[in-house]
C-alpha cells in the first residue's frame, strides 16, 4: 500500500474531490495549510504599506490507496490540479508499512 501526499491550490480542492469520487476513492484526509516552493515571495500592498507575502495558502491532501490504484490517483491528480502556473503543488508518495483500524483491530488492506 502507499500513502499519498498532494499539495494542490485551494481552489483545485471540490474539482479534485469530484474527480476521485467518480473512481470510488473517497477516503481521504485534507488539511489547510502554508507553504512557498523555489519562489521568494512577491509584495503586495495592503492600506498602502508594502507587504512581502512569502507563504501561501494551499491544501494538502493525503490519500491511502493501493499499489494498483497508485498510478491512476496521481494522474486524476496532475489532471484536475494542473494550470501550468507556477504554485499548482507538489505530490509526495510513500510506501506504507501498516494501517490498523483502531475500532476493530483490523490490520493491513482490510483496515481501509
Amino acid at each position: 500500500m502507499r500513502k499519498i501526499e498532494a499539495i494542490i491550490r485551494p481552489a483545485k480542492l471540490e474539482e479534485l474531490k469530484a474527480a476521485l469520487n467518480e473512481v470510488d476513492i473517497r477516503g481521504m484526509t485534507v488539511y489547510n495549510v502554508m507553504g512557498r516552493g523555489m519562489t521568494q515571495g512577491v509584495i503586495q500592498y495592503y492600506r498602502g504599506q508594502e507587504v512581502s507575502v512569502d507563504l501561501f495558502p494551499k491544501v494538502k491532501i493525503e490519500i491511502i490507496c493501493h499499489e494498483e490504484d497508485l498510478e491512476m490517483i496521481i494522474d486524476i491528480i496532475l489532471k484536475v490540479c494542473s494550470t501550468g502556473q507556477i504554485g499548482d503543488g507538489k505530490i509526495f508518495v510513500f510506501p506504507l508499512e501498516e494501517i490498523i483500524r483502531i475500532r476493530t483491530g483490523e490490520r493491513g488492506a482490510s483496515a481501509l
